[in-house]
């Protein structure tokens, strides 16, 4: 039986996200605040909600067991927060980030485009053989809340892309990382394809 773990970083309610696992065909999901056993787990979410600071701080302390999960293949989903931690460096922040992945997460342009991203907007994917895309139709729409984006080095991670104000990468990418800009616990029949799509990927690698 598949096994999930979210990640708490102390900074919001995961109700949402914890329901959409549920809804999406996994019933055994643990919210845990420490990594030290994640061997026990087929998957790990790392969610969407808080600062950038703080959530680095509550986790560096399992950074080795995160890297060690990372390397032996098991499948991990960060959201939002979740995908700008796996990155060297945010301007929302001091601290280093993860550097599990290579690039930057940048404040989005204000003299652009309204500051937080607030709804609903369609994604372009660019690699049709993703796997956590799978079935998804190009132009879905998602939802979005977010001050922030990343920018990775690879352009090769991307999958997705939206545009607001110029074309963002949205959706990454790399063996069993992986990675969405917007909240796909809160994007309808979209977000759920999303979410059942990772969570094959975890039951597969059981």
């Amino acid at each position: 039986m598949t096994k999930i773990a979210i990640f708490d970083f102390g900074a919001g309610n995961l109700f949402n996200l914890h329901q959409s696992i549920l809804r999406n065909g996994v019933h055994d999901v643990d919210i845990v605040r420490t990594l030290e056993e994640l061997k026990k787990y087929d998957g790990l979410v790392l969610p969407g909600v808080g600062n950038f600071d703080s959530a680095i701080s509550s986790i560096r302390k399992d950074a080795v067991s995160l890297n060690t999960a990372i390397d032996s293949g098991m499948p991990i989903l960060g959201i939002c927060l979740g995908l700008e931690m796996l990155f060297y460096r945010s301007e929302e922040g001091f601290l280093d980030g993860l550097k599990v992945l290579e690039g930057d997460v940048l404040m989005l342009p204000k003299k652009k485009v309204k500051v937080p991203h607030i709804g609903w907007n369609n994604l372009r994917i660019i690699k049709s053989e993703s796997n956590l895309l799978k079935g998804i139709p190009q132009d879905s729409w998602v939802y979005f809340v977010h001050s922030y984006h990343i920018e990775p080095e690879d352009e090769n991670l991307i999958t997705a892309i939206t545009d607001y104000g110029s074309n963002l990468p949205v959706v990454i990418e790399r063996s069993n990382l992986f990675g969405t800009q917007f909240h796909p616990e809160k994007s309808g029949k979209i977000g759920s394809q999303i979410m059942k799509n990772f969570l094959n990927i975890c039951e597969k690698t059981e």
